[in-house]
């Protein structure tokens, strides 16, 4: 069996009861289909440094930068306490083959953004992060990191679900042993996915796959990861989407008659207008790729970028 993509997830989200009131905040979108697929490895900072359950309420105060950790009434400064054993669980986590993170939203932990500062004059700004997300992300700036709540909304959604299955595939091709070819069929499955991303990053990682037979590997993998994975970051759009559908379709233009050809052009321009969801016109593509297309076009991740249960696209 082919080992399970392996993330984190703030404890409180698995249903975990580690509230500093004793409750949880179970989200049923991760603990159901996506646990299925991902193995999901739960960590509460506040009770993992040893604050217990239930605990008095804290909240970020000071610069947004460097904010400290305080309780809320009896006003116990646990920045240290939190930031040493922060250092100590990202040691760990680091040989755990972590891909990712599923962090709770505003926590003074775990928010990876936008969490309250509170300040000594004024409203309190949402500039922060939780002291452990920060640091989480400091240590592995180029995971994909998300909170619970973004990732209700569908392309944040299929973003992250991209970025961990490419970054799964990348990591099975690190574990093998080194050959230009490997990295080769690598980047050319990639190719339209990577269009989709980020057009800029697609010409920059040709280059470098260009030269896989004249570097050697380690010289070119990690300029090469370090590209992929800044692409992966950057959303696919329907102006991007819809670059890429047209792509495809002049691979498939000779294969169908002028009235196949037309349906798919007009499928994808209703797309790109807005008129119809990426579906539309990818099923018709995903068609005409199996009975006419190339083996370049069949075998490429943009078709098929994450295991078909996820049914992402189709949620759209």
């Amino acid at each position: 069996m082919v080992p399970k993509v392996r993330i984190g997830v703030s404890s409180c989200l698995l249903g975990e009861k580690t509230r500093y009131d004793g409750g949880h905040k179970r989200d049923g979108f991760i603990t159901g289909t996506w646990e299925k697929l991902l193995s999901l490895v739960p960590v509460c900072p506040e009770v993992e440094c040893g604050l217990g359950v239930p605990r008095e309420v804290m909240r970020l105060e000071g610069e947004p930068q460097a904010p400290r950790l305080l309780t809320v009434k009896t006003r116990i400064d646990h920045t240290e306490r939190m930031l040493a054993w922060t250092r100590e669980r990202l040691a760990v986590l680091e040989t755990e083959d972590l891909w990712g993170f599923i962090f709770k939203r505003g926590s003074p932990s775990c928010g990876p953004a936008r969490v309250k500062v509170h300040q000594r004059q004024g409203r309190p700004r949402k500039q922060g992060a939780g002291l452990f997300a920060r640091s989480f992300m400091a240590r592995f700036p180029l995971l994909p990191v998300e909170d619970e709540e973004r990732l209700h909304a569908p392309r944040i959604r299929e973003n992250f679900i991209e970025r961990l299955f490419t970054l799964r595939r990348w990591r099975e091709l690190l574990a093998k042993e080194w050959s230009p070819g490997g990295l080769l069929d690598f980047h050319t499955r990639h190719k339209l996915l990577l269009l989709a991303h980020s057009p800029r990053h697609y010409r920059l990682l040709g280059r470098l796959a260009a030269w896989a037979e004249e570097i050697p590997g380690r010289e070119l993998t990690a300029p090469y990861q370090a590209l992929l994975l800044e692409a992966m970051q950057l959303q696919a759009t329907p102006k991007k989407h819809a670059n890429v559908l047209l792509h495809i379709a002049g691979y498939l233009r000779k294969a169908l008659d002028p009235k196949e050809n037309q349906e798919l052009l007009e499928l994808i321009d209703s797309y790109r207008q807005g008129n119809l969801p990426l579906p539309a016109p990818l099923t018709q593509i995903n068609c005409h790729a199996r009975k006419y297309g190339p083996p370049y076009l069949r075998e490429q991740y943009y078709l098929h970028p994450h295991p078909l249960e996820l049914q992402l696209r189709y949620h759209a």
